[in-house]
């Protein structure tokens, strides 16, 4: 150990940093059982007390005062890059021995001359009782005290005086207060795609706080002693080192990868990770997701032992006086929590398993279930094996559980808590903690199942009708709730094992409703929900719904009414359960047009193109009346305009572009003079957010382009075009838009648009390169290979051009300056962003598009422009 006396500084820090990153090696490449993590961080922990007992030595304060270690740091585990946290505890006033302030500056500032990370706090014992007494933080920092060098006495008499004034049942109540606000920061979920190991639900704070509580209340500091008081089993103290073994490897793991201080596994660090753990990419399976399961499966039961400790500690400071209420002969209610009545109830009947789940439903007032009872089940996991699951009882206790009106959600998501759900549902555990790299969802397969499941059954409670109305509209009549709860839960169950999800997850439900007895002519229904559960969102978001053949063929695909409200239910459940940025207004209009039309083709009203547009004009010639337009003036525009321009505008729409163009509109035979200055108007959108925008002006082969180079300079995603021309030259284009700019008014933003828009087609000139926008850490992270589809219809006029991409800024613009490069006529657009991932859809034509060497140019032009 290099000399106190005169102490190089420059040396120790060296020293110090060549003997931490040593450690740090032994971290990143160790092989070793996980639990020895904890040796390395005791190593780290005695590194740093070694370099501040040679710096103390050398400031010479002796036994003048007192240097201990707090925080994270007192319990004498260190992480790599983790704050050292010290306590210069000084004697009282008039006894501080001439030290000056000004030689405890120079000392804190030695120490960070050495590489320490020091975080000081310099106080008097009362000092320390004060502030404690009004801060939990350094209540809980102070309890984890330990003596590194200085005066012993005066540690001790610091000690003494601490624990005396330390009140266990109030500590336990500001401690559980701070938990539930940390988790609610992180939304309740250990699950997040990128979850902070320390401090997310499940994460190492968790079982540091329950910890701090039982410090404080003098039933122990290690796991074996809690387990010595009752507060855990041997077998619960051994899972709780095992997992928080794991956790502590992973953060320290993600410090020394990331170089930093790095609690939260991000995208860009997760791979890396992973290969620490040697774990590989596989063909249906990143090395990440490898990882992240085994990950989110530490953090579940991390979660559930949390859960146990926590209502034993609270029965242990404060027991509950409140009298058993029976249920049955087997369960109890007692404070609100349901409680066996026999430890060993699950061993012995392991029906009671599933009736738990029953009762909880069921019984009035209940809220949870007790420690008892959730200890019970965390250590009978063993008897729910494939006899278990195959049992008629069960069976039945379970579509018993399915078939309550109330409860459904809060039953589910306790049994996938308590992992129930899993043992019963071979299938299901399956995909519990399983990551969803599609850039699309943001929660894990498990819980994006069961967001969908609370989504179906929130269709059928009257306090929620204000979300979903026609949703709601639709389940007041729909007789057999349960049928779309199944379906719910098996709709995305074989994700992850390579193959259509869909068709497998069609099988795994159809052995489920065979197996608990579902009536054949349900279980049909289940098992089309689950196979085209995808099928309603990709014909709504990327097909024409104005063309009678797309409604004729989807409506042939869902063959009655019953399977098609069905079906709507589930995909509207589905989208708004994948990412609270994924679902918008439009995606819920067109879904609901499709709904319709389909309907109208179900009951044998196939769309009369001539009965359908004179039906939308009369219903705008009246909206046009409610606003005083002078008589006819609409003829002339809608004179110019065929029968697809009525097919693809509602009847509302048809009446603001008649009142806000007529008067620009030159007459039918008078073809376009190139010089008319273009027309733009825009509205707040009458589906939801954004803005609805019409352009009228004189054709041109890249007038689109430039649009949407507009609408990218100024930050408008565009959601949905309608592109028209008249039969004098003109084009009528629509556009659906959305910003997150929002000024002071809207009108502002109406008139920038008008304003800006209209001036930026004015301007000749060639279309300007695209900016190339900033992809997000998750696309860098993941990114998906572009995907590209050009095909006929069937009468080959017209072609239906599909893009699948990582989304960007400036990808649109992109795509628009390639079709007007080849002279491609665009009729329609359909913009799908999911998460990070666009879709889009594009109907185009032009002679271009006849000949395969010209169509293999396009193509290629396409992906370049998606790959750059």
């Amino acid at each position: 150990m290099i000399e106190a006396a005169n102490i190089d500084v420059a040396t120790l820090r060296e020293a110090y940093r060549a003997k931490k990153l040593a450690l740090f090696d032994t971290l990143r490449f160790a092989r070793a059982p996980t639990r020895s993590v904890h040796t390395v961080l005791r190593q780290l922990s005695a590194l740093a007390d070694e370099t501040l007992c040679t710096l103390w030595r050398d400031a010479g304060f002796g036994d003048s005062l007192t240097l201990a270690a707090v925080g994270g740091f007192g319990r004498g585990e260190l992480f790599p890059y983790s704050d050292v946290d010290v306590l210069l505890l000084l004697p009282p006033e008039g006894e501080a021995g001439g030290i000056e302030p000004a030689r405890i500056e120079a000392f804190i500032g030695q120490c960070w001359d050495a590489g320490l990370e020091i975080g000081s706090s310099v106080r008097t014992v009362e000092e320390c009782l004060a502030e404690a007494e009004k801060d939990v933080t350094v209540q809980t920092s102070l309890l984890e005290a330990r003596l590194i060098a200085g005066n012993k006495k005066l540690f001790t008499a610091f000690r003494r005086r601490f624990s005396r004034a330390i009140d266990p049942q109030a500590f336990f109540v500001a401690k559980s207060q701070e938990m539930r606000h940390r988790h609610q920061k992180f939304d309740n979920t250990p699950y997040a795609l990128e979850p902070n190991c320390k401090e997310s639900p499940g994460g190492l704070r968790d079982l540091q706080t329950i910890l701090w509580m039982t410090k404080a209340a003098g039933y122990g500091s290690r796991w074996d002693d809690l387990a010595k008081n009752g507060l855990a089993t041997s077998f619960e103290a051994q899972q709780i080192k095992r997992n928080e073994a794991l956790l502590s490897l992973i953060r320290a793991r993600l410090h020394v990868i990331a170089n930093r201080r790095e609690d939260r596994l991000v995208f860009d660090l997760q791979t890396a990770v992973a290969a620490s753990f040697g774990y590989e990419s596989e063909s249906q399976r990143k090395s990440s997701e490898a990882l992240m399961r085994r990950y989110y499966w530490a953090a579940k039961a991390v979660s559930q032992l949390n859960q146990i400790l926590l209502l034993n500690i609270s029965e242990r400071l404060q027991p509950s006086d409140e009298q058993h209420t029976p249920i049955n002969e087997r369960f109890y209610e007692r404070a609100g929590l349901i409680e066996i009545a026999s430890d060993d109830l699950y061993e012995r009947e392991p029906h009671a398993v599933l009736e738990t789940f029953l009762l909880y439903q069921k019984t009035i007032g209940v809220k949870g279930l007790s420690a008892r009872t959730l200890r019970a089940l965390y250590n009978a996991r063993h008897v729910m094996d494939s006899k278990f699951r195959n049992d008629p009882v069960n069976h039945q206790t379970f579509m018993r559980i399915v078939l309550q009106p109330y409860g459904i959600t809060h039953a589910f998501r306790l049994m996938n808590q308590t992992s129930v759900l899993g043992r019963y549902l071979r299938v299901f555990r399956s995909i519990v903690g399983q990551m969803q790299h599609d850039l699309f969802h943001v929660y894990t397969v498990d819980q994006h199942i069961l967001m969908v499941l609370r989504n179906v059954r929130r269709f059928f409670i009257a306090e929620h009708a204000h979300e979903y109305p026609f949703c709601s509209q639709l389940a007041a009549g729909w007789d057999k709730p349960w049928i779309l709860y199944v379906a719910a839960l098996f709709h995305d169950i074989a994700k992850g094992r390579g193959g259509d999800h869909s068709t497998l997850g069609a099988r795994d439900v159809q052995r489920f409703c065979k197996q608990h007895g579902i009536a054949r002519e349900d279980a049909k229904l289940i098992e089309f929900l689950v196979a085209e559960h995808l099928v309603m969102s990709q014909v709504a978001q990327k097909q024409d719904l104005s063309d009678p053949e797309v409604i004729g063929a989807f409506a042939k695909r869902v063959g009655n009414e019953r399977y098609l409200t069905a079906l709507y239910l589930l995909t509207v459940a589905d989208i708004r359960g994948t990412s609270p940025r994924v679902w918008n207004a439009w995606k819920g209009k067109l879904l609901e047009d499709l709904y319709r039309y389909t309907l109208r083709a179900l009951g044998g009203r196939m769309p009369d193109p001539d009965a359908e547009v004179e039906s939308r004009k009369r219903e705008a010639l009246v909206q046009l009346a409610l606003h005083a337009q002078r008589f006819e003036a609409h003829k002339a525009l809608w004179d110019t305009l065929d029968v697809g321009y009525f097919m693809r505008h509602d009847a509302g729409e048809i009446a603001w572009h008649a009142k806000q163009l007529s008067r620009f509109v030159p007459p039918p035979n008078v073809p376009a003079d190139p010089k008319a200055a273009p027309i733009v108007r825009a509205r707040l959108s009458p589906v939801g957010e954004g803005l609805q925008v019409v352009v009228y002006t004189p054709d041109q082969p890249d007038l689109f382009a430039r649009i949407c180079g507009y609408f990218d300079q100024a930050s408008f995603s565009i959601l949905d075009a309608k592109v028209h021309t008249t039969s004098n030259g003109y084009a009528l284009d629509t556009f659906q838009v959305v910003t997150t700019f929002l000024p002071d008014h809207y009108r502002d933003l109406i008139s920038m648009v008008e304003s800006g828009l209209a001036q930026t087609l004015t301007e000749a000139g060639a279309l300007p390169p695209p900016s190339m926008g900033r992809v997000s850490r998750r696309v860098r992270s993941f990114p998906i290979k572009p995907r590209i589809s050009l095909l006929p219809d069937d009468k080959a006029q017209r072609w239906l051009l599909s893009i699948s991409a990582s989304d960007r800024a400036g990808l649109l613009y992109s795509v628009a300056r390639v079709l007007a490069r080849h002279h491609l006529n665009l009729q329609l657009a359909k913009v799908t962003t999911l998460g990070e991932r666009v879709e889009d859809t594009f109907l185009i034509s032009g002679p271009e598009l006849q000949g395969q060497k010209t169509q293999l140019a396009i193509e290629t032009e396409l992906m370049e422009a998606l790959a750059s």
